[in-house]
């Protein structure tokens, strides 16, 4: 006869409201490769033209990028002002939504900062 052993439980329950979790429609709104890394930057390196933030990530194609620009723009997270010049200019920046996000990376650097050191220790 074999014993079962019960999970060990989760001392803090993941926060839901009323049973709905967000986290599906976060990673929807901010998924995924690039998405974090150009909101990254767009929130701490201000604005950012299409070629400075091609450059800024290292492998994106052009048609990655775009996409995932309009990704961002149509989540009301990225603005895009194009300007009527030739050859047209195209500034992005974060949206006051995206710029609430800079505690959540803040949070994301400590805890990598502090992970690295606790794996240094061993």
């Amino acid at each position: 006869m074999t014993t079962k052993t019960k999970p060990k439980s989760n001392p803090q329950p993941i926060p839901v409201v009323e049973g709905f979790c967000p986290m599906p429609d976060i990673a929807q709104l901010i998924g995924g490769k690039w998405k974090l890394i150009i909101l990254q930057i767009l929130i701490f390196q201000g604005m950012q033209r299409f070629n400075a933030l091609r450059r800024l990530l290292n492998g994106i194609t052009q048609t990655m990028l775009t996409n995932q620009l309009r990704a961002l723009e149509s989540s009301g997270l990225v603005n895009r002002k194009i300007y009527a010049e030739v050859p047209p200019r195209v500034e992005y920046t974060a949206t006051d939504r995206a710029l609430a996000l800079r505690p959540m990376f803040l949070a994301m650097h400590d805890w990598w900062v502090e992970d690295e050191k606790r794996s240094a220790k061993n």
